[in-house]
């Protein structure tokens, strides 16, 4: 009988009606506290996750249907941009220096709390990552997605992604041992390759091709096929994103900014069945990001330094970001908006703080540190933008 009991437990039905259950819950959260959805959810999945409840894991199932909403959840967002639009030259300077800034902020506070080397490093690069994830569905949810600050926070979050690999690759290099210019300047050329070949294919290639199917008798007859056709391809761009080093969600994206543009008479539901699907697994995704923290891991002598890092997180990508974006002439609310908009750090910091622990490069206890600071900084800027900056 209990492995019986077990096995439901266990099983993708169980598994998937509970998360969304949890997903449901954050949206009343939300509603009772006047938050974003985001911050609804996220604090759901705290909720009945290990630090509280306990009854949801970090599963990899969990972790599967989590990558599956960011991939999702990104392509969708894309659908809202021409790649025209977030490949800015101006865009480099703000991501460049939101993501300098942020890794000097993290390495000397890391020092002045007294951690070693290795870890100061990486809590350094952890602090130059930017989730576009986050910010994007926050902006959507508010319907100031297509306003010139969220432009300038896609296209430098997008860069920024590049160069959080770029210092992820370095740091690995320097507290092993093995730096090497050549394997910096080689993940730099695979990255920005990937990046222009992505927006070239898709702005001369995949919008032409899906205008050409969407005339086909075949999209005439089954116009779904058009839906299926696309999300086909963003899995496609985000699986070489990885490939190539990057996260897959800016694969998925500039695949939805490929068919930003796209004119359809049959297969425009594409649109409205990426939503769909983005409701659903995005939501996972959130829930995932309160799932993943445990405080109990959490001694009270780090309590201090997760406060000051999740500041100086905040507070550097803020200057970082939002000084070169005032110097470029836009306003100080915009320039506030920006910075505020690259604080996010969410799974992209996650990932460099996993990878840290897995290599032996930290100790679980900076691990901890670095899971609680991208929640902090995740879950804070949202509250500042629709209780201050966007207050209706």
């Amino acid at each position: 009988m209990i492995l019986i009991e077990q096995s439901i437990i266990a099983s993708p039905e169980f598994q998937m009606s509970l998360l969304l259950f949890v997903a449901l819950a954050g949206y009343q959260i939300a509603y009772r506290i006047n938050q974003s959805a985001v911050v609804g959810i996220i604090l759901a999945g705290i909720i009945v996750g290990p630090s509280l409840l306990g009854l949801v894991t970090y599963t990899d199932f969990v972790s599967s249907l989590a990558h599956l909403g960011a991939v999702v959840l990104l392509f969708t967002i894309g659908l809202e941009f021409e790649a025209k639009e977030i490949t800015k030259p101006r865009y480099f300077l703000i991501a460049l220096s939101g993501a300098v800034i942020p890794w000097f902020g993290g390495f000397y506070l890391a020092t002045l709390f007294h951690f070693d080397f290795n870890a100061s490093v990486f809590i350094g690069t952890a602090l130059t990552a930017t989730s576009i994830a986050i910010i994007a569905n926050v902006l959507k949810e508010m319907g100031k997605l297509q306003t010139l600050p969220a432009k300038a926070i896609i296209g430098a979050a997008v860069i920024d992604d590049i160069l959080a690999l770029l210092a992820l690759s370095a740091s690995e290099g320097i507290v092993s041992g093995t730096f090497s210019f050549g394997v910096i300047m080689a993940t730099t050329a695979k990255a920005v390759g990937f990046v222009g070949v992505g927006i070239f294919t898709g702005r001369v290639l995949l919008s032409r091709v899906i205008q050409k199917f969407d005339e086909t008798k075949l999209a005439i007859k089954y116009p779904e096929s058009i839906f299926i056709f696309t999300m086909m391809v963003a899995f496609l761009y985000a699986m070489m994103a990885e490939f190539v080093g990057l996260s897959a969600i800016v694969g998925s994206f500039l695949a939805g900014a490929s068919f930003a543009g796209a004119k359809l008479k049959h297969g425009h539901i594409f649109k409205e069945g990426a939503e769909y699907l983005q409701i659903i697994f995005a939501a996972i995704f959130f829930v995932s990001l309160g799932v993943i923290m445990d405080i109990r891991v959490v001694s009270p002598s780090l309590v201090w330094f997760i406060v000051a890092l999740s500041a100086v997180a905040i507070l550097t990508k803020v200057i970082g970001c939002g000084i070169p974006a005032k110097f470029q002439g836009m306003g100080l609310k915009d320039s506030l908006v920006i910075g505020l908009g690259m604080a996010p750090r969410g799974e992209v910091a996650m990932i460099i703080a996993l990878i840290g622990l897995n290599q032996g490069l930290i100790r679980q206890d900076t691990y901890a540190v670095l899971i609680l600071m991208s929640l902090l900084t995740t879950i804070i800027p949202p509250i500042i933008f629709r209780n201050w900056i966007f207050k209706r």
